[in-house]
């Protein structure tokens, strides 16, 4: 009989299934021998064909690889879409637009020809990118070089060497590259040195990569210009975007409108046999096969990223994203308040006016449509005093979405809103893209904490209709909702065996696994009730009880702070004990008064679960 293996073995062989479908491609399409090793750089003519390698990159900086994923290739035309976007950041997008154009040429990428300006097509050809390397060259001379090779290393995550023998003998070949090197001299697109600039653009396609780079380096450009290894910003957004705008025009040179019209995704390819392809906001894909198509493309490495986008559906044209699936939640305060326990008058008033506070929680991506459809969702339903806005669920914020929402807040400061945004740290990203359009508005709040927002937006409605949230008044025993319905001599007897106890502010008063030995009553002041990880459970003001679990459990649950000075009634639980026995009808009193408190937090958290499974 053969063992059969255990499930867990299998767990830890176990594949995602990305990492499987790269070992499908791998093996199906090594099948694949058509193509020829190009050999017009002699030294490239040495590359092994057999060799065969896939890596894919997310943009959280897992790196899937298979195959022959760390044989070092050199990058030729792959370092052209890095290097224009270096430009652009380094000299300004004025300088090289002006000089460099962005139209397809239907050419060939070594083509020795200049649009009707006299001037490159654009930088993904060789006239472009010489232009490109030249303009880098013009502003930094010997330091030139240097300066590519180095951004070409961020993009990679790792220091980039060159394959000096490959540099010696694209050198020594190179005659077209320099007709087309003096053929920009004689149009005033590169300086005099046209040598010094041939001599960096060699080097500059020298430099050696791997497919597991290159996957990297397609996913800093789908991820606006962050690596997602490294987390370095290496280039602008700006850049990127008008990068990524060229490749998908012009990357596959006279192969460029098949391959976005069949496959989608902005890509880049070179005679060294990598292909890299960049999906935005998704992914970044690295392949390596020496064997070449009549364009001068992988023919493998196509046949991959063809895979890649049809059993995913990829096509960048092809988006489904729904702004309506950007509202997970949308509510007021009467459907889910605030965790605060308040006081009689203030439910009072919060109940009158509970349409008064508008909570939308969102997830996802904060682009132009979604802002926009929350925003016509705001509208239709009657004017809220104040708006809180969730993001703590949104992965990333558009510059745009960023804006429409700022003119939304705008607007609503006309109609005397109050805007709240919640769940963004001030040290984030997504902040900084927030406050670029915001920060001039006075009509908004923050508050990291959704339940600190909803909070303090109740506050505000108590205050405007004429409540008082005094946290220095002092109550008694009598006004404890846990007590209620106990009588003068009951209440009288609880008194004796209470002691008053004062905290300062930020004091901890319970802490989570020690004994439940004691019942508190707070007399003024206020404090919260935290779990260990810090989700705050309640805020409670004086009037409140807490630590009232233990008359049901026998160790602390929750960690209770001060918020600020304060001072409560605390009842041992061996006396509270003794107590109960010898009144019976108290006792009985307060576990059902218990009962109902617990029945009312239950109600209110499973309002939320409903709010958030119904939006």
């Amino acid at each position: 009989m053969i063992a059969q293996p255990s499930h867990a073995s299998a767990w830890t062989r176990s594949k995602p299934p990305l990492l499987r479908f790269l070992d499908t491609c791998l093996n199906e399409f090594s099948a694949e021998t058509s193509g020829a090793v190009a050999d017009y750089i002699p030294e490239l003519s040495k590359a092994d064909p057999a060799y065969f390698g896939i890596s894919l990159a997310t943009l959280d900086g897992h790196v899937y690889e298979v195959g022959d994923s760390r044989v070092p290739f050199t990058i030729q035309s792959l370092s052209k879409p890095f290097v224009f976007a270096l430009a652009l950041d380094l000299l300004g997008a004025g300088k090289v637009e002006s000089a460099i154009g962005v139209e397809p040429s239907g050419d060939p990428f070594n083509s020795i020809r200049l649009n009707a300006d006299n001037h490159p097509f654009n930088p993904m050809v060789n006239a472009g990118a010489i232009a490109c390397t030249g303009l880098i060259y013009d502003s930094k001379g010997p330091e030139a070089f240097e300066q590519i090779r180095l951004a070409l290393s961020r993009f990679a995550g790792r220091d980039l060497a060159v394959d000096e023998a490959v540099y010696s003998s694209e050198s020594q070949t190179g005659d077209r590259n320099r007709a087309i090197g003096y053929l920009l001299k004689t149009n005033a697109v590169i300086s005099d040195n046209v040598a010094g600039v041939l001599d960096v653009y060699f080097r500059q396609c020298a430099v050696l990569v791997t497919a597991r780079d290159i996957a990297v380096m397609a996913a800093t450009l789908a991820n606006r210009g962050v690596n997602p290894v490294t987390n370095e910003q290496v280039v602008t957004p700006y850049a990127i975007s008008r990068t990524l705008s060229v490749m998908t025009s012009s990357g596959m040179y006279d192969y460029a409108g098949e391959w976005i019209y069949r496959i989608g995704i902005p890509a880049k390819s070179g005679v060294g046999g990598g292909i890299l392809a960049a999906l935005p906001a998704r992914l970044g894909l690295g392949s390596y096969s020496p064997k070449l198509d009549k364009h001068g493309n992988s023919v493998r490495g196509i046949k991959v990223c063809e895979a890649l986008s049809s059993h995913y559906d990829l096509h960048m044209l092809n988006r489904s994203d729904d702004a309506r699936n950007a509202v997970i939640a949308d509510y007021d305060i009467g459907k889910s308040p605030s965790r605060r326990v308040r006081r009689q008058q203030e439910r009072d008033i919060l109940a009158a006016h509970e349409q008064a506070v508008r909570v939308i929680e969102l997830v996802g991506v904060l682009s132009l449509s979604a802002v926009d459809y929350v925003s016509r969702r705001l509208a239709g339903r009657p004017r809220p005093q104040i708006a809180v806005f969730d993001l703590h669920r949104v992965t990333s914020t558009t510059r745009a979405g960023a804006r429409l929402f700022a003119e939304a807040f705008e607007e609503l400061a006309a109609l005397d809103v109050t805007v709240v945004i919640s769940g963004v740290r001030r040290a984030s990203k997504e902040w900084d893209t927030l406050r670029e359009w915001t920060a001039e508005l006075k009509n908004v709040r923050d508050f990291y904490l959704l339940d600190t927002a909803i909070e303090w937006a109740e506050d505000q409605i108590v205050y405007r209709y004429g409540g008082s949230i005094d946290f220095h008044e002092t109550t008694e025993l009598s006004e404890q909702p846990l007590l209620d319905g106990l009588g003068a001599e009951e209440l009288t007897d609880l008194a004796s065996i209470c002691t008053i106890r004062t905290y300062q502010t930020g004091a901890k008063i319970v802490t989570t696994g020690d004994p439940a030995d004691a019942l508190f009553f707070l007399r003024s002041g206020a404090v919260h009730v935290t779990l260990p990880d810090g989700v705050r459970l309640a805020t409670l003001t004086a009037g409140m009880a807490f630590g009232e679990m233990a008359l049901i459990e026998t160790t602390r649950s929750a960690d209770v702070f001060a918020d600020m000075a304060a001072t409560a009634f605390e009842v041992p639980l061996k006396d509270f004990e003794r107590f109960r026995r010898q009144h019976p009808r108290a006792s009985e009193r307060i576990m059902r008064n218990l009962a109902q408190l617990l029945a009312d937090r239950l109600i209110v958290a499973n309002t939320k679960v409903d709010i958030l499974t119904s939006t």
